[in-house]
């Protein structure tokens, strides 16, 4: 049986951007996607929360190779909060640890108590995560009630603009850099308003290149796949140089991407001074190259084109 269905696979290669649902793990999103393209080989780029819905970038076949540009994108996110509850998670999926029968918080106080998390700040990433320490995601620390010691990370939050407010929540619009966690910043401004706050909704609205209007769901592609076949969701795969647009093109003549395909670098004209490169086999993406001392273009990620 192992037999059959690893025959049913395909090498198939491209992006998926999918609408993650609520209550999925990343990975159970991406298994999803995997199974419903019959792929051989699929990856995320940027984990979602179970709680969180969205923008969740899959890459299947070759394209797993440009995830991790994806990755280290920016991202966008829609938040809604709830002020005068604190959980230790920063969510509504975590254990109340301070509650408070009275908010009284102006419009105005919270715009202020805003400013201080724009432009580069220091966070501490949350135990509720899948941030790593020897290799254990601290998630699991968290779950036994064990709390380890992290260092501060220098994230970048480019706009944080307060989009509704009444009722005792809260709606933000985030811009910011890899990294982020959305449920600190939840938390610390509830710390600093003296109310306590936590996440009720958080849906991302950009990763990278990708935007809400690229996205489709799982079960909108499962529709489509039983009523009309692979063909109809193939439709929807990206190419995967589309991940990384903001990199500069070079555009090689055959014969000498042959060269490069083979792991050697080559003397190209009008190429930038330093830094990485999307390469073409004249018009088909061979894959991500990086200028050398020499000022050669030297293959970095090589796509095997199917």
């Amino acid at each position: 049986m192992s037999r059959r269905r690893r025959n049913r696979s395909r090498d198939i290669s491209g992006i998926v951007v999918l609408n993650k649902a609520a209550g999925l793990s990343s990975n159970s999103a991406l298994q999803e996607v995997k199974k419903l393209y019959e792929a051989n080989k699929a990856g995320h780029a940027g984990s979602l929360d179970p709680l969180a819905t969205g923008v969740l970038p899959v890459c299947l076949g070759e394209a797993t190779k440009v995830s991790q540009f994806l990755l280290d994108s920016d991202k966008r996110y829609r938040t809604r909060i709830k002020l005068g509850i604190r959980t230790d998670s920063g969510d509504s999926e975590g254990t109340v640890i301070e509650q408070h029968e009275k908010v009284s918080v102006s419009r105005k106080v919270v715009e202020h108590a805003l400013t201080k998390f724009k432009g580069e700040v220091e966070q501490l990433p949350p135990m509720h995560s899948a941030l790593k320490i020897k290799g254990v995601p601290l998630y699991k620390f968290a779950r036994k009630g064990i709390a380890i010691e992290r260092k501060t990370r220098l994230i970048s939050v480019y706009k944080i603009e307060l989009v509704n407010f009444g009722n005792g929540e809260l709606e933000l619009d985030i811009a910011c850099s890899k990294g982020t966690y959305i449920r600190t910043i939840a938390d610390d401004l509830g710390q600093d308003l003296g109310c306590g706050a936590h996440i009720i909704k958080l849906h991302r609205t950009q990763a990278g290149v990708f935007e809400e209007a690229d996205c489709i769901s799982s079960k909108e592609l499962a529709l489509e796949k039983a009523s009309m076949g692979l063909d109809k969701i193939d439709q929807h795969l990206i190419p995967m140089d589309q991940a990384i647009l903001d990199l500069p093109e070079v555009k090689l003549p055959s014969s000498t991407a042959s060269y490069v395909k083979n792991g050697q670098s080559v003397l190209v004209r009008h190429v930038p001074e330093e830094g990485l490169v999307r390469m073409y086999d004249e018009e088909q993406f061979i894959g991500i190259g990086s200028i050398d001392d020499e000022g050669k273009v030297a293959p970095r990620r090589l796509i095997v084109n199917q």
